[in-house]
């Protein structure tokens, strides 16, 4: 058991159910996170990852399920309990960055304290703490119409943390950032996260930011929990062909398992029956002899050889190069089957050539269809 499964659950969330109409938006989800930890939902658009945050937020009533934070219960469905959202100590950062045109960045920051009340003396220094933190303590002053669209972000964050809130919600806060400055700000919102400790979850469809980012990562599709793991893990181990095409890329072949050779490793059959091959590869879970399974092997993870290589290997043609610097970019056919290969740059492969795969055993999967 690791430390993220061995820390005790902060945030639980239990059997959430949400429908809109004849639509289940979000369907069973269940998730804990420890405290302190950046949690990320991660799908594409329509998964239900907005939804299960704003449930979180309490800016939905659940059909089912429960939501506790700490020792409260924010959510609890079969208790008739629902606390409303300004009891709930959240603080948000959205899409949008929701900050007050006619504020400074200073008023901008302290609003939330204000509304609570806070001593001015301490709404000072606390204002003070978190610009200092976000790097905007020289932009105190401005206008938030001054700022860039990075810095108004910065704000925006820091509004959402000055009050400490028990929970930081995330709903796609970069979207709307440039790459190099996306780029930038994933590594300084993961910065900031871990020097204020506030426990985080993150909504996104950007498998990049993910990776990034989280300490932990949950893969949705149709409002329901596909898996949850590390960043590694989730990459690496995917538990299902959607995982394993939706995160990274990936050679994904319809296949059948003819042999379990040791614990966790087996073998495989691919192509059709006048090419077919059998290839050594680690079994993902539930995946036994027998069984039909999908062999994923990611372009990193197949050498490309013009000699035939001892041991078991697949005959192609080299369709195309992309030449990327520190790889090359190929496409190789065998038979029907198009394979996306990362080879290195001093093999000078070239379209037409007759070539050689072998996939990796130690980084082949055969997972769940």
């Amino acid at each position: 058991m690791d430390s993220r499964s061995a820390a005790p659950a902060y945030l639980v969330v239990d059997g959430l159910v949400k429908t809109f109409g004849a639509d289940r938006a979000v369907d069973g989800v269940s998730l804990a996170v420890p405290r302190g930890r950046f949690l990320t939902l991660l799908g594409p658009s329509g998964c239900g990852k907005t939804t299960t945050l704003m449930s979180i937020a309490g800016l939905h009533r659940l059909d089912a399920g429960l939501i506790r934070v700490g020792d409260t219960v924010y959510t609890s469905v079969a208790d008739g309990i629902f606390l409303p959202p300004e009891k709930r100590d959240i603080g948000m950062v959205f899409q949008s960055y929701a900050i007050w045109p006619h504020m400074t960045v200073a008023e901008n920051v302290a609003y939330p304290l204000e509304i609570r009340k806070v001593d001015r003396a301490e709404i000072g220094d606390r204002v003070a703490e978190v610009l200092r933190l976000v790097g905007l303590a020289p932009m105190a002053e401005k206008l938030a119409t001054q700022l860039s669209g990075g810095q108004q972000q910065r704000a925006a964050l820091a509004r959402a943390i000055v009050f400490r809130p028990r929970l930081l919600l995330f709903d796609e806060p970069l979207s709307n950032l440039d790459l190099k400055l996306r780029e930038q700000m994933r590594v300084e919102l993961k910065r900031i996260q871990r020097e204020v400790g506030i426990t985080s979850v993150y909504v996104t469809h950007d498998q990049a930011e993910a990776l990034v980012m989280s300490d932990e990562i949950i893969v949705m599709s149709k409002g329901r929990v596909q898996q949850v793991g590390g960043p590694h893990d989730v990459y690496a181990r995917p538990a299902n062909r959607y995982v394993s095409d939706f995160i990274g890329v990936a050679n994904l072949l319809d296949g059948h398992v003819v042999a379990v050779t040791a614990p966790g490793r087996g073998e495989i059959e691919v192509g059709p029956a006048e090419t077919r091959v059998r290839l050594p590869c680690r079994l993902g879970a539930g995946v036994a002899a027998g069984a039909t399974a999908v062999l994923s092997v990611r372009p990193e993870n197949v050498a490309v050889v013009r000699e035939p290589p001892a041991g078991p290997h697949l005959p192609g043609e080299v369709l195309q190069t992309v030449f990327l610097g520190n790889s090359l970019d190929c496409r190789v056919r065998w038979g029907a089957f198009e394979w996306k290969v990362l080879a290195r740059p001093r093999e000078r492969l070239h379209p037409g050539e007759r070539v050689y795969l072998q996939p990796d055993p130690e980084h082949s999967l055969a997972v769940l269809p």
